[in-house]
């Protein structure tokens, strides 16, 4: 099930324990981010490998759009974790609306 950004921000904002993953380039995230981990898209396997501990532990990963997410999403899924969420629209969505 993915996440809304208000959803996002609830979370956010009561300090809820996850793991937030920006799939996003370098240059994007310096242009404006949202506190999370970055790991660009090609490099989510060092994901698997940082958190093969957690994998019942819920990660929200987003991108842009939310469409780089959807397939880092579905490369955890593959990778056995079992509570992944794709952020709704991604940091345009977040932006529109915050």
């Amino acid at each position: 099930m993915d996440i809304n950004v208000d959803e996002l921000k609830k979370k956010l904002d009561n300090k809820e324990e996850f793991i937030f993953i920006d799939v996003r380039e370098p240059h994007e995230y310096e242009e404006f981010n949202l506190g999370a981990k970055l790991c660009p898209l090609g490099d989510i396997n060092k994901i698997v490998e940082e958190y093969d501990d957690r994998k019942d532990q819920e990660i929200v990963v987003h991108c842009r759009s939310g469409a780089r997410s959807g397939m880092a999403k579905n490369f955890l899924t593959e990778a056995g974790f079992q509570n992944v969420r794709n952020l709704e629209g991604g940091v345009l969505a977040w932006q529109e609306k915050f």
